[in-house]
């Protein structure tokens, strides 16, 4: 049996995150105007900030991203009979919640809206607590190297090579839980690259306007495509951050960078405007409406990350609008015209995919024991009405598709214009065969990111871009 006691510090350390970070983010989606509040709680002290920003949002342990090999570790030294101390600067409602879940430790010091606990705060409360050399410290920070110049042992946690190498001259070092490197997968994903796939669609407008052989319409969609891609990762990192609580109870969206606590989430807070600061420089380089509709992509995406995504149907309305508004930003891009037949077949087909990620998001959920979809305004017996309203929509793009195949401009465009009508029984399969996937609960999160793996969609994609191109050709003999 140890009988000195271990003293883990909570943020960085035992969860992958800082609870203060979270917590403020929660007031800025949830609460405005008190974002406006925090320099006066600032001015009365860093403890007065964390008790009024616990004050206002929940917060519930669960689902934080604990570091489960410290844990197994702490619950081992607990089995031995040694005593564990939960240390921390966060806000001591905070500390005391994630304390009484684990029900691992014997102790909680913590903030308490008078004395923020850390630096020296931190080593004076303990070494009147335990004495000096009187206890073993687990932390991870620069901060915590005036605590291990007063403790017996250190525990490094997640700690980079700099703090490693410093507490090593401070006492011995116990033992080490080495940091997660950041890598380019990481930041890959943090972009969510894969998804600017989405914004191909930008050149939509340049084909179905046959106007392939312009070069000055290919520089500007390029370099659209690269702006847009930019404004829609600024925002995936924004929606993440909002969305850390309903991610965290996700069995795969759990897994991503800020909710599994791989990327901290100042990071994000950082590089968000960053991105969406670069994406307007480009977008005022195209020139045209672009840039207007752009921005308004990202104050709609904003506005469904904030609520709209919350509201049963319109969030799904949202997403449909979201995916339109990416050819009407690419005609802008190029300088060409829309017509009305292509924005109702696309409004239509948009919605059908939105309601088939919700779909699948309802059955994940039902599979999981859940009454309602956490985050949304969805019950999971929805699922069936989802699905009915999702595959109507899907149908009515195509009766929009052929109603347009027999407008004059087809005529025009195509030189045999009787081969464009096999896009019709192509897009009736495709749109049953998603369905019929998402029925089955073999369904991507995102429809369109599942269907650029899907061979029989892929297939689907090439007969029907054949179709277009082989109706262009007079096959008169």
């Amino acid at each position: 049996m140890n009988a000195i006691p271990l003293v883990v510090d909570l943020d960085g350390t035992l969860i992958n995150t800082d609870t203060l970070h979270e917590s403020a983010l929660r007031v800025l989606r949830d609460s405005p105007l008190d974002v406006l509040r925090i320099p006066y709680w600032l001015s009365r002290g860093k403890a007065e900030l964390k008790r009024s920003v616990a004050e206002r949002v929940s917060f519930d342990p669960a689902h934080l991203p604990y570091n489960q090999v410290l844990l197994e570790w702490l619950r081992a030294q607990r089995a031995e009979g040694r005593r564990l101390i939960l240390c921390t600067a966060s806000d001591a409602g905070f500390a005391q919640a994630v304390a009484d879940h684990l029900g691992v430790f014997d102790e909680v010091m913590a903030s308490d809206g008078t004395i923020n606990l850390a630096g020296l705060n931190k080593v004076s409360a303990l070494v009147q607590r335990f004495g000096a050399q009187g206890f073993d410290y687990a932390g991870n920070s620069s901060a915590d190297l005036k605590v291990w110049k007063s403790a017996r042992r250190a525990i490094l946690v997640n700690a980079s090579a700099s703090v490693d190498r410093q507490a090593q001259g401070l006492c011995q070092v116990e033992r080490a839980f080495p940091a997660h490197r950041l890598g380019i997968s990481d930041w890959r994903r943090v972009l969510r690259v894969h998804q600017w796939m989405k914004n191909l669609l930008l050149f939509v407008a340049l084909f179905a306007a046959h106007q392939l052989s312009s070069g000055q319409a290919w520089q500007q969609l390029v370099v659209a495509f690269i702006s847009f891609s930019l404004c829609a990762s600024s925002v995936y990192i924004a929606n993440d951050l909002f969305d850390l609580e309903s991610d965290r109870q996700h069995p795969r969206k759990r897994l991503r960078p800020f909710a599994s606590g791989c990327v901290p989430v100042w990071m994000g807070v950082v590089l968000a405007p960053v991105l969406l600061l670069v994406s307007v420089i480009l977008a005022w380089q195209v020139g045209g409406h672009f840039l207007f509709w752009m921005l308004f992509y990202f104050v709609l995406t904003c506005a469904y990350s904030w609520g709209l995504k919350r509201l049963v149907l319109v969030d799904c309305l949202a997403l449909a609008v979201l995916y339109t508004l990416r050819i009407v930003a690419g005609a802008a891009a190029a300088d060409l015209g829309l017509s009305m037949w292509l924005l109702a077949f696309s409004v239509f087909l948009f919605l059908s995919l939105a309601f088939v990620k919700r779909y699948a998001e309802l059955q994940v959920q039902h599979e999981q024991g859940k009454h309602k979809a956490h985050g949304r305004g969805y019950y999971t017996s929805d699922a069936p009405l989802i699905q009915m309203l999702g595959i109507t929509s899907g149908y009515a793009s195509v009766v929009i598709l052929a109603l347009y195949l027999n407008s004059s401009t087809v005529v025009q465009l195509y030189r045999t214009p009787e081969i464009v009508w096999a896009v019709v029984p192509t897009m009736l399969f495709w749109v049953s065969w998603m369905w019929l996937r998402a029925h089955r609960g073999e369904m991507h999160d995102d429809p369109l990111v599942f269907a650029v793996k899907d061979k029989p969609s892929l297939a689907a994609g090439v007969i029907f871009a054949l179709a277009l191109v082989l109706a262009t050709l007079d096959w008169a003999v």
